[in-house]
């Protein structure tokens, strides 16, 4: 047990005691010297002894301290010249003792010889507490961990990139999530986790990451890629890319033009053409920059590139893609992949979104929204099954009828008994949005004998796709 003594007296020492009370540490034992008895709380445990003396009474001071062991003194007087009172007497009873001394008289200042003294002032306490409550400013906590702001406290509002979107779709690297909080109750997050408009969320990391976190979740839509990361990069392998390197080039500046304040850094692999070399530098611009590789170990070059400058759209094409390893790290890092197609994306006039699984469905929802609005398309949700299985699908429709009413757009829900396949084959002028899945194409026998659109993603290149990552529960 532990012996706490309390020098008190003012509405803050009482509300202390109470608050002393209420709590019930039961390893402590709590001595209360005060001028008047109705410093004692209401209900008050049998480990509270209240004493009604003068706290800056020499004498009585000493009786205490020798008459019980005190490891630490509380000094929550409202009067300076008492607490200076006590500070002395503490000293001369016992220097090494610590001491915790509330600061509660503004600018005057206290003096003290003793060594161990911590002092809490009252003014600074409540103005960072009110400062907390400001909008636009993270809540931290100051009196756990290193206190640096490591941990922190972070509201998602409506409109938030991170609203409707799984735990484990979101790159956390440097950082977590490791609580959310909801209509009051605690949710310890999967990765299936939805975060949802009006969540609080308590994150731990580095606190400079945490400064990033928090503001790319305040930010409002409209910002896409993020929040997989802020800016562009385009894979053009001179190997497998050269006919069509100025095509891919222009979509991606088209691309580039339609988001707000992106960068857009183009990697070339394989140099072996100088004059289209110099065609695609020409292109470079305050926004626009060209970086050539002239080594072999292109997969840690692309992983240094998207980490150095906030990668969060990957353009290449389905060559690309497949080659090297490419698909894996991708995936692995959780961004978003942009595959060129045959139909260039300024040509296109509709996104398609082909139903399947509820949790990846739900995951990829609201860059769906965010992509076709940013290109002004018309957002389509397909059901083509051959065997007229729609009963499935309800919850599916349900979630993306909500976000309509919550982004105030249109989309066009179709079920149809048709093969996915041929019927996107039909169409023309779409953007086919996509789960990212980490076995695409895995095995050629195994994508003529599926029925799964997903397994069918690489082999046709006439319409462009986007693969936007989705919750991993693998990790």
């Amino acid at each position: 047990m532990k012996n706490v003594l309390i020098l008190a007296d003012g509405s803050v020492a009482k509300h202390f005691v109470d608050w002393i009370s209420k709590k019930r540490v039961a390893e402590n034992n709590y001595y209360v010297t005060c001028y008047q008895s109705d410093m004692a709380p209401e209900k008050m445990g049998q480990n509270i002894t209240v004493l009604k003396i003068d706290p800056t009474s020499y004498a009585r001071l000493k009786t205490v301290m020798e008459e019980v062991r005190i490891c630490i003194i509380y000094v929550v007087l409202q009067n300076i010249q008492d607490a200076q009172y006590a500070l002395e007497n503490i000293h001369m009873i016992d220097n090494k003792m610590r001491v915790i001394l509330l600061h509660q008289w503004g600018d005057q200042k206290i003096r003290f010889k003793l060594q161990h003294v911590t002092v809490i002032d009252s003014d600074n306490l409540l103005a960072a507490h009110l400062y907390d409550h400001l909008p636009n400013v993270p809540v931290v906590a100051q009196n756990v961990g290193l206190g640096q702001g490591e941990i922190m406290e972070i509201h998602v509002p409506f409109g938030s990139s991170f609203a409707y979107r799984h735990v484990g779709s979101i790159m956390q690297r440097k950082w977590k999530i490791v609580a959310i909080y909801r209509n009051k109750k605690q949710i310890i997050p999967t990765h299936a986790t939805m975060i949802r408009p009006d969540d609080t969320l308590l994150v731990l990391g580095k606190p400079i990451v945490l400064n990033g976190v928090y503001r790319t979740i305040n930010k409002r839509r409209g910002l896409f890629p993020e929040p997989f990361g802020k800016n562009i990069y385009l894979i053009l392998d001179l190997a497998l890319d050269k006919e069509n390197a100025m095509i891919y080039l222009k979509e991606s500046i088209y691309l580039l033009q339609q988001l707000e304040k992106k960068q857009l850094y183009v990697r070339i692999l394989n140099h072996c053409d100088f004059e289209l070399l110099e065609q695609i530098r020409e292109y470079e611009s305050e926004n626009i920059t060209v970086m050539v590789c002239y080594g072999e170990e292109y997969q840690h070059i692309i992983e240094y590139d998207i980490h150095r400058y906030d990668i969060g759209l990957v353009m290449n094409s389905i060559a690309r893609f497949e080659h090297d390893k490419l698909k894996k790290l991708l995936y692995d890092l959780r961004k978003i992949v942009y595959l060129f197609g045959d139909e260039p994306l300024y040509n296109v006039k509709e996104s398609v979104v082909l139903m399947g699984e509820k949790e990846q469905m739900e995951s990829i929802s609201s860059s769906a929204f965010e992509i076709s609005e940013l290109l002004k398309l018309k957002l389509c949700l397909c059901d083509f099954d051959p065997e007229g299985d729609f009963a499935g699908k309800k919850m599916i429709i349900e979630h993306y009828e909500i976000l309509t009413q919550i982004m105030n757009t249109e989309i066009n829900i179709v079920q149809k008994i048709a093969n996915p396949v041929r019927e996107l084959e039909k169409r023309q002028n779409l953007l086919q949005i996509a789960p990212f899945e980490e076995n695409l194409n895995a095995n050629s026998f195994v994508k003529y004998l599926s029925t799964k659109v997903q397994d069918f993603l690489l082999i046709t290149q006439r319409h462009p796709k986007l693969l936007v990552p989705y919750a991993v529960n693998d990790q």
